[in-house]
């Protein structure tokens, strides 16, 4: 080989960053990629367990990011900062956006595949994650059951029993569309926030108010903000049962619970029912 050919052989790198770093690089002293790449450990050998763990740890941190702009919007929203909150549901819309697009690697699991490792998990299941019911608490879907099931783990439950004490963001929607001047009854406000959310037809005024307004009025912006928000939770839960029906069809739940028919009955449960319910007064 001669030096001409060698030479066309070899890329240049006199631009790239080729410096030694000196332990750990900057990158992953940041990110902890190094960390995060040790954390998958499939039971099996079968070929699709991989993808499900992956699918799975990407969703828990999906998670984490969206209960983060959630509780920075309540907490936005509790100091009149409408701007703030907005822009932080806004960065959750897009995780929110992501968060339904991870389905995608396990999405058409076949019943073969999905067998191939279901066994290795025993009773593990995802309605046991701590983190996604931070969101439905965060929603005001609370549950004192579901709460208890954590007790076992004291740090994972204090942290998601203080979520369940705390307003939801919506409650605290709600309070800041009072303070706005709209006529938000007063056992709304004054309600007990560890119980689960129910439409109220009062509420329902106070958003039908809101949309026979100005069309570019930043009240109805939130609104269709929070419908957005709503309809895409609604699109990951039911884009789970369709995972799962597709996968096991309507076998029970690996936790004991009634699979397909418990996640269609939690799908059913509507995000913020008042925004669903006003569109057909409009």
């Amino acid at each position: 080989m001669n030096d001409s050919t060698s030479a066309l052989a070899d890329p240049v790198t006199d631009d790239l960053p080729t410096q030694p770093f000196a332990g750990a690089s900057p990158y992953d002293t940041y990110v902890h990629a190094s960390v995060l790449n040790t954390l998958q450990h499939p039971l099996t050998e079968a070929p699709d367990e991989m993808g499900f763990l992956v699918t799975t740890q990407v969703m828990e941190l999906w998670f984490t990011l969206i209960a983060h702009e959630w509780r920075t919007a309540r907490t936005a929203f509790a100091k009149d900062e409408a701007h703030a909150a907005m822009d932080a549901l806004v960065r959750s819309r897009r995780a929110l956006t992501a968060l339904n697009g991870a389905w995608a690697p396990i999405a058409a699991l076949t019943p073969a595949q999905f067998n191939g490792f279901r066994a290795a998990f025993g009773k593990a299941s995802g309605f046991q994650s701590a983190m996604y019911r931070h969101l439905e608490f965060l929603l005001g879907d609370k549950s004192a059951g579901l709460l208890r099931a954590h007790r076992g783990d004291p740090a994972v439950h204090e942290a998601l029993a203080e979520t369940y004490r705390e307003p939801s963001l919506y409650d605290e929607v709600l309070a800041y569309l009072h303070r706005q001047g709209l006529p938000v009854p007063r056992h709304v406000r004054e309600r007990d926030v560890t119980t689960p959310y129910t439409s109220d037809p009062g509420v329902t005024e106070v958003w039908r108010r809101v949309y026979a307004g100005p069309r570019h009025h930043p009240h109805l912006a939130l609104g269709e903000l929070l419908t957005d928000v709503a309809e895409l939770v609604t699109r990951w839960r039911f884009e789970h049962v369709l995972v799962v029906r597709r996968a096991m069809g309507a076998k029970p739940g690996s936790a004991g619970s009634a699979g397909l028919a418990w996640l269609e009955r939690r799908a059913a449960r509507p995000v913020f029912p008042e925004l669903w319910e006003v569109r057909g007064d409009v």
